[in-house]
């Protein structure tokens, strides 16, 4: 119950109010909620960088919020590869999913991890720690992370910059809810894909 109530907690109205209490600390709050998303997959991200663009407008909140989510996505990959041998993700490693994610991403690099990172409903969070334990070079992660979630924000917050408008004009409410609709689709196909499909590609 509790659960629920910590996740309901985090809605659009509520993230405002929160950015707009803490505005003296200028981008800090902007970059730090997107950032613990990385952290605590449980947690919005496409809430927040709507929050951020509807409260910074357009080009700052995406600038934040981009900042904010490559900076955790990384700093997860960069302590799962230095602690991966630990007791917690060598157990983890051995889950037979996380095992065939783990080999698609190693026969795969860069391809696939900038295209799941295109799209905010797949489990970047999960993506971010297998990477970190698979043998994909750093170089390949970070230009991944770096692009893939360029697009993703960008997407995001150009839905979310005018909230106003989403309220006061039904056609654009419309087409934000299709598009994000759409992400979501293709996101779990692409997830699917991902987590089901690569033993039998590399026995290919």
């Amino acid at each position: 119950m509790e659960f629920e109530t910590f996740r309901e907690w985090f809605t659009l109205e509520n993230i405002l109010e929160l950015l707009g209490q803490y505005r003296s600390f200028g981008p800090l709050p902007g970059i730090l909620l997107p950032m613990l998303e990385a952290f605590l997959p449980i947690l919005p991200l496409v809430v927040f960088v709507m929050a951020n663009a509807a409260a910074f407008g357009l080009w700052l909140g995406f600038i934040y919020s981009w900042i904010g989510t490559c900076v955790g996505a990384l700093l997860v990959f960069f302590l799962v590869r230095k602690y991966g041998q630990k007791r917690f993700f060598s157990f983890v490693s051995r889950h037979k999913k996380v095992k065939k994610l783990l080999e698609w991403i190693e026969r795969h690099g860069f391809g696939p991890l900038f295209l799941i990172l295109c799209f905010p409903f797949t489990p970047s969070s999960v993506i971010n720690v297998v990477a970190g334990l698979s043998k994909i070079k750093t170089s390949q992660f970070v230009l991944a992370v770096l692009c893939g979630k360029l697009v993703m924000v960008f997407m995001v917050s150009f839905i979310g910059y005018d909230v106003t408008a989403l309220f006061q004009q039904p056609i654009r409410t419309a087409i934000a809810a299709l598009i994000i609709a759409l992400l979501w689709f293709v996101g779990k196909q692409l997830e699917k894909r991902f987590t089901h499909n690569p033993s039998k590609e590399t026995s290919e």
